[in-house]
């Protein structure tokens, strides 16, 4: 599956499970939506702060059927990117394609920061 047929589906799933994205038609929606993106981070954060191995996808302890570990929270925080994307008209392909792009123009360790 491509990026944008991925990002589609994801759309799709959200808008079937009643979550909106479209900030056009509801600005008041962004802030919550990137505070939403900032916590699958923050989970996966969390995975690793809890010694889970970094690649380990695992059962969760009350419901087999739903994986988790820090593989499974990046998917999430990806996932609500590429919703917010498709439901606020963003050519993500395009952009990551600029960006990359610029990046690969851009010195070594630019901004001399440690990481």
């Amino acid at each position: 599956m491509d990026l944008e047929a991925l990002m589609l589906d994801c759309r799709n799933i959200a808008r079937d499970h009643g979550w909106e994205a479209d900030c056009r038609s509801r600005p008041e929606l962004f802030s919550e939506k990137m505070l939403l993106i900032i916590s699958e981070i923050i989970e996966a954060l969390e995975e690793y702060r809890n010694n889970h191995i970094i690649s380990e996808i695992y059962k969760h302890l009350y419901n087999p059927d739903k994986p988790e570990g820090v593989p499974i929270e990046l998917a999430d925080a990806i996932i609500r990117i590429l919703d917010f994307c498709a439901a606020n008209g963003i050519d993500i392909v395009r952009a990551l394609e600029l960006k990359m792009e610029y990046n690969k123009t851009r010195p070594y360790r630019h901004g001399n920061k440690r990481a």
